[in-house]
């Protein structure tokens, strides 16, 4: 039982060791992983944006032609009203007619100051997509220099990292399914990734609570796996601090002579 769970202890350490390596390597890229994703997701609100005020422009331009076509036909009421004017048989009619007249001509009025405000419109929306494009254009620089240097960075640790999740798959064999699930688990709640710690000082590795004498004492005879009662690590072992001090002899006392 001892020698079982003493080797169980030992392929968690060693898995733990394995994985502390990867982080380090992960820890190398930094948050540029997380920026890339950031501006690619940036760049596409920016297209997304752009698209908008094209859609925009098209329905802007389509009011202008309704408008445009509008005035066309109060032109032509204003011909046909012109026509009948001509043909009047007293002044009611002349004056109804005059009235329509002058309704169509107002109306030509609002569709011109219509017009007049839409190319307003259109000459502001064609600013906004050219700084939206210039910003969009800037950061599609930024990206590729941060994908430049992510890129550089992963071919840099690309092989040491490629051996490691080798040599992780291989460590991964030695323990079995359940406390890997439970180290796993433990793993990702943790923020440093350590799921596996040693009793340095008198106190977890992970949380630096003291761990009394007794559990040591259990640690250390590996009978049986030892969970810190205040962060829920396993603790594989107890590191002994070697103190080195320098011992001094004391002098010799003189005999002093009247």
């Amino acid at each position: 039982m001892e020698n079982t769970v003493a080797k169980k202890l030992e392929a968690l350490v060693k898995l733990q060791s394995i994985d502390s390596e990867l982080d380090e390597l992960k820890k190398i890229r930094g948050a540029l992983p997380d920026e890339v994703m950031d501006l690619e997701d940036e760049l596409a609100g920016y297209q997304t944006r752009i698209d908008k005020q094209h859609q925009e422009l098209e329905e802007i331009e389509e009011n202008i032609n309704a408008n445009k076509a509008a005035i066309k036909d109060a032109e032509k009421l204003i011909k046909k009203y012109g026509e009948q004017q001509m043909n009047v048989r007293n002044n009611r009619e002349y004056d109804a007619i005059t009235k329509e007249i002058e309704l169509q001509e107002l109306e030509i009025q609002i569709l011109e100051k219509r017009i007049k405000e839409a190319y307003v419109r259109i000459e502001e929306k064609n600013v906004a997509i050219e700084g939206t494009k210039n910003v969009l254009e800037e950061r599609k620089k930024d990206l590729t220099s941060k994908k430049d240097e992510l890129e550089s960075i992963l071919k840099e640790s690309e092989e040491d990292e490629r051996k490691l999740e080798k040599s992780r798959e291989s460590a991964k064999k030695n323990v079995e399914e359940r406390l890997l699930k439970s180290y796993d688990k433990i793993r990702l709640n943790m923020r440093n990734g350590l799921a596996v710690v040693s009793v340095m000082r008198d106190a977890c590795g992970g949380c630096f609570n003291i761990v009394p004498p007794q559990k040591q004492a259990e640690i250390r005879e590996k009978k049986k796996i030892m969970i810190c009662e205040h962060c829920g690590r396993v603790m594989a072992d107890v590191v002994d601090e070697i103190v080195s001090e320098e011992v001094t002899k004391p002098k010799r006392r003189t005999k002093r002579t009247a």
